[in-house]
């Protein structure tokens, strides 16, 4: 039966898309539509109070997981900068850089790697001061590397985010599935779209490589940024802090020797055990949180390692800088999308009835699930249709810059619409998240972090997403269509 309580539900959400499509937040939307379904639903303003607190309390618990692998990482990250062993890390793939067609591919390859462990905002920097100079030294132009590094990074990568499990999570919390068979496809859809771009971009830059510049006496000064956006200016000092790790005192340049070894090797081990644990190896299960419990407690571990290493005495004060650091860069990111989440989440009975407070034993309402069933006679029973038009909205969601925000609403559908068209809703929710972080976490949106890969290579962010635009549209059809076919 539909109430009022689900009209404002439809009308909420119909005005979400709408702030999106205008590129503006939807924070306050969602927060005054769980307000006021609150207040209906129950009938007193009293509960509309209680409501839009559960509902960001209900969000904030079901997500805290993601904001802890996202702050040990970042800290990690930090620590090691500390001892120079990031740039170490970076230091000895410069040399397989030798021409502008190889740049163009290593650059990618690296950035994907990378970015699948560290996120691409505090992975461009690190590449970006370090492989963008060699790559143009090697004859690739600064457009052609920028394309390589926000399509691997912003794109495969972060689409995918197989790792950490962040995007996963978001899209299969919502669509009230389990988060590893979102997490497998997505993987599988970000490599055939990453794949199908990064190829196009190749064809699209490949008569604008040059020969390498021979000698020193022709190489760039190191790339600086030219705008004065705050994306931008995030991590100034990489630009100077690359040039050398000789200045580190001697015992700091034998720990950070010894950590550009031992982290590479330490996240190979867990990408193995992972990989291995799915073919049934007797190593464990590291479905959804127990694969970023995994990779978090490796971070921890050799956080404590790094923070020890840089100084004894310092390592109590130090590890606690780098987990503030990590805490306000995680809520930085994720921390619009915890009243986003809630609000979608009012819309599934898994969480609607401690967000409304329903009494126990008693039915909780599905707001979304119930107006999809209430018009399913209507609704074409086409998958084509439902998997191109849940892309449609992820790049709508992904207008606002973020990527992340519309995950819980493409999620939301995928579970709705799915039993009304037979596809798997982690089909669609897989394909949804393509489109939303592809979109605007950082390869077509200008005013996504993609304007930190386009300062590093002293390119324009808003030629940047032109010029990404139709190798990832390519590449987004190609994906969706192999999905709806196969799956």
């Amino acid at each position: 039966m539909i109430t009022m309580s689900h009209v404002l539900y439809a009308l909420v959400t119909v005005s979400v898309i709408l702030v999106m499509f205008f590129r503006r937040g939807v924070v306050i939307p969602t927060l005054i539509g769980t307000f006021i379904i609150g207040w209906v639903y129950k009938g007193d303003v009293i509960s509309g109070f209680k409501a839009v607190y559960n509902a960001n309390l209900t969000a904030a618990k079901e997500l805290f997981t993601i904001f802890l692998i996202i702050t040990f990482m970042v800290a990690l990250l930090n620590s090691l900068k500390d001892i120079g062993a990031d740039r170490r890390m970076i230091q000895p793939l410069q040399k397989l850089i030798v021409n502008g067609h190889i740049a163009f591919f290593a650059l990618a390859g690296i950035t994907f790697v990378i970015s699948l462990f560290f996120w691409p905002t505090p992975a461009v920097p690190l590449i970006g001061a370090l492989l963008i100079p060699a790559a143009v030294r090697a004859g690739l132009p600064p457009m052609g590397a920028a394309m390589a590094i926000a399509m691997a990074g912003q794109g495969m990568a972060l689409s995918s985010d197989y790792i950490m499990q962040v995007a996963p999570m978001l899209s299969a919390t919502g669509a009230g599935i389990g988060t590893a068979a979102v997490a497998d496809k997505a993987m599988i859809l970000s490599l055939i779209t990453g794949g199908v771009a990064i190829g196009s971009a190749y064809l699209l830059n490949k008569k604008s490589i040059s020969e390498p510049m021979a000698g020193d006496s022709g190489m760039p000064q190191p790339i600086v940024l030219k705008t004065a956006d705050k994306a931008e200016q995030q991590e100034p000092s990489y630009a100077e802090a690359a040039a050398t790790t000789e200045t580190l005192a001697p015992s700091l340049q034998r720990w950070s020797k010894i950590f550009a070894v031992a982290v590479p090797l330490s996240m190979l081990a867990i990408m193995i055990v992972m990989a291995a644990s799915k073919l049934g190896s007797g190593l464990g299960s590291f479905e959804g949180g127990d694969g970023a419990a995994f990779i978090g407690g490796v971070a921890i571990i050799l956080l404590i390692l790094a923070s020890i290493a840089l100084g004894k005495a310092d390592a109590l004060d130090k590890i606690s800088d780098h987990l503030v650091e990590g805490f306000v860069f995680a809520f930085r990111a994720m921390g619009p999308v915890i009243p986003i989440a809630g609000f979608f989440f009012l819309g599934n009975s898994d969480f609607s009835g401690s967000i409304l407070s329903v009494a126990e034993g008693a039915a909780a309402p599905a707001f979304l699930f119930d107006l999809v069933a209430s018009v399913q006679s209507y609704i074409p029973s086409s998958s084509f249709l439902t998997g191109f038009g849940l892309l449609l909205i992820g790049i709508v969601t992904g207008l606002d810059g973020s990527g992340f925000s519309g995950l819980p609403l493409t999620g939301s559908l995928s579970g709705a619409l799915a039993p009304a068209v037979g596809m798997d809703p982690s089909t669609l929710a897989a394909i949804g998240q393509m489109g939303a972080i592809w979109a605007g976490g950082g390869t077509i949106i200008a005013w996504s972090s993609l304007v930190a890969v386009a300062g590093f290579a002293g390119v324009s962010a808003i030629d940047l997403a032109r010029k990404n635009f139709i190798p990832v549209m390519l590449g987004l059809i190609v994906s969706t269509l192999l999905a709806i076919i196969f799956w």
